[in-house]
């Protein structure tokens, strides 16, 4: 194996027409309604504190652990880091960083992990995160 195939680097931005504090808070919402390939959500709870858990929540003490809130400043940072939606040997981190512009809000997301990290997941991370930056512009511009 080579560093390339344990690691990967994706960024991604969108400009929302909407104040970074609306977009905070719809983006804070959004990550706790993903929805799974079934269109069915995913139950997620995001813990909105320094070492709160984001985790799937399927009930009765039941669940995935996706990462911990490594730091929260709203309305301008979110960075989460632990496996995410990988569950095997792998460390990831994600940030979402939010930056007024002019008419509105940039967010820019970056997520880098090193691992064991399979094909699917390497190559399906930057379409599910383009669909939760979509959502997060939707609602946000609502």
């Amino acid at each position: 194996m080579n560093l390339d195939e344990l690691t990967f680097d994706v960024s991604q931005e969108v400009e929302i027409k909407a104040a970074p504090g609306t977009v905070f808070k719809n983006m804070t919402t959004q990550l706790s309604q993903i929805m799974g390939g079934d269109e069915k959500p995913m139950n997620f709870v995001l813990e909105e504190w320094p070492g709160g858990r984001w985790f799937r929540d399927l009930g009765n003490g039941q669940g995935h652990f996706w990462g911990l809130v490594q730091v929260i400043k709203p309305p301008t940072l979110l960075e989460i880091t632990g496996p995410l939606m990988m569950s095997y040997p792998v460390s990831g981190h994600v940030q979402f960083r939010l930056a007024q512009i002019a008419g509105g809000t940039l967010l820019t997301l970056r997520h880098r992990a090193f691992g064991l990290i399979v094909a699917d997941h390497r190559e399906g991370v930057s379409k599910g995160w383009a669909q939760i930056l979509k959502k997060i512009k939707e609602g946000s511009e609502k």
